[in-house]
Parts: C-alpha cells; structure tokens; sequence
C-alpha cells in the first residue's frame, strides 16, 4: 500500500500513544491555537474524543468531507476517528475538553446516552444559559486537573458529568440510535472485521462465514441496525478512505484506489463516482470549496479508523 499520511496524535502535535482508560484532559483553545497562528491542520485520534467551547470569535471546522462554519457562542462535538482540523479567528476565546473513549463508555455504563453525545460531528449553537454550564464545567475541569487537592477525582468526575449532560441537551440528537441486541452485536462485529478488510474486497459470503453466521443473517442484522445492506456497508467504509486520501492527502487517484482496494484505477473512478455523483478529481477540487454541512448522519464506532 501506498503510504497515506493524516496525521494522528494523541493530543495535537503530541506523537500518537496509548491512552489512558481515564485519561481526561482540559485546556484554554489558544494553548494549541495560538503556537499553530490559529490554524489546526487535519489530523485524528484514534482513542479520544473531544468537545470545544466556544465563547467568542469563530472559524471554519473540517471533520472528514464536511465543513462547518463556526460563530461564538458554540459548541463543537469530535468523535474519536474523525479526520479534523480547524482555522480559527485570532480573536476566538474557548476550552477544549478531551476525554478517552474507554472513560466515556465507563461512563455510558453507569448514565445511559453519554456516548451518544459523540455520535457524529456537529456544531451546535448555544445559548447564554447553556453555554455559562459548559464554560464553568470546563473552567472547573482545568483547575482540578492542575492539582491533587483533596476530593480532586471526585471533582473532576462532577465537572465531566456537569459538561457531558449540558452538551447532550445543547447538541442535536440526530435518529435514534435502536438497542444493541444480538443484531447490534453482530453489525459491531461485522464493522470491526471490515475496518480492518476492507482493501481486501472479499465477498460478503466469507465475512459471514468468518462471524460464524449466514449471509441472510447478516443482511438482516445490518438492514435493521445500520439501514444498509453487508455489501452497501463494506462500500461505505472503503469511500470513507477513498474521501480522507483525495482531500487530505496528496496521493494520485490511482494510488487512492489502490489503498482503498482497487488495483484497476479504471473500475476506482467508476465506483467512486457512482457512489459521491463526481469523479474523484472533481471531489477532490470541490473538497477546497466552502460549503455549509450538518454531517448528520451517525459516525458510528469501528468506521472512523485507520
């Protein structure tokens, strides 16, 4: 494969390695910002997910091939994957608070609907009362992340907990997200098989076979939990790294398609283009124009990966 480099860090410009499981973390949005003249280039986390406040200023938000226009007061959501970067006004005032996803499932365990407060990249416009919470909560997270006061966990947990339930309210909901389940289980499995395979373009009939289900099993399981059949999933996720190489890398097309599983760079374009409506050379022109996006649809766990 040819080499595709999005940067991932563990916090930004800091090398990638292994997260804590309670790694939370709080900082003013100048302390990267300003060292970077207010520009964040597109990089990932593998394991943390983030959430900025934005008390004044503004800027634009990349997250995969959506962007946002960003206007004070605001919150920003990040799921853990997501391909991101950011151009900030220098006059733009805010807290970033970053937390691991281990600590945030810990979390969803004990306060059902937590985690789906990260199901997918969103701006969310707040209001005077909400965005008082979120500044304090992550005012309070900074201090007691400074120090090991007495009750300092204890804390930290109320001032996670605090800001966690304030951006649930403040963040748009999106679809209902159906139980997990047996289905859900086996469309969790299925999506971490094909992260790791989909370059391989293998049938659907030998990752059934490898789940130790049946293809109509598994037709079922992700109609019903992913509203998409096996094969229209396993597209997704190789347009999913066709998307991040054309707008973030500067790779060929042809070599786009051969990381993404492609060896005829012919039949690549073709697929592309029946899946975006535009060639790969035109969605990678159109990528540096703006326009506004909701990116609606749920970034779910196991897509957003390598």
């Amino acid at each position: 494969m040819v080499a595709a480099s999005i940067p991932r860090f563990y916090l930004y410009g800091e090398p990638h390695r292994s997260v804590e499981e309670s790694f939370v973390h709080a900082e003013r949005l100048d302390d990267r910002s300003r060292p970077s003249e207010w520009t964040i280039l597109p990089h990932a986390h593998a394991d943390l997910v983030q959430a900025f406040v934005l008390d004044r200023g503004g800027g634009t938000m990349r997250a995969e091939d959506a962007r946002f226009d960003v206007v004070a007061p605001a919150l920003l959501l990040i799921p853990a994957g997501i391909v991101h970067g950011f151009s900030w006004d220098p006059a733009s005032v805010g807290s970033v608070v970053t937390l691991s996803v281990r600590h945030l499932t810990l979390l969803d365990t004990r306060y059902p609907g937590l985690a789906a407060v990260f199901a997918r990249a969103q701006v969310a416009a707040l209001g005077a009362e909400a965005l008082a919470v979120l500044h304090g909560a992550a005012a309070t997270l900074m201090r007691e992340l400074g120090w090991s006061a007495p009750g300092h966990r204890a804390a930290v947990d109320a001032a996670l907990l605090t800001f966690l339930v304030e951006a649930g309210r403040a963040a748009d909901p999106g679809e209902a997200q159906p139980p997990p389940g047996q289905h859900g289980a086996l469309v969790a499995r299925y999506r971490a098989r094909i992260d790791e395979r989909f370059r391989l373009r293998e049938p659907i009939a030998v990752h059934a076979a490898a789940l130790g289900t049946s293809e109509s099993r598994l037709r079922v399981a992700c109609t019903r939990i992913a509203g998409l059949s096996p094969a229209a999933m396993l597209d997704e996720r190789a347009m999913l790294d066709a998307k991040r190489a054309l707008l973030y890398t500067n790779l060929s097309v042809a070599e786009v398609g051969y990381n993404a599983g492609f060896a005829d760079p012919a039949y690549f374009t073709r697929f592309f283009t029946r899946h975006a409506g535009l060639s790969p050379r035109r969605f990678r022109m159109a990528g540096s124009e703006p326009r506004d996006s909701g990116l609606t649809r749920p970034v779910e766990h196991g897509f957003p990966g390598p």
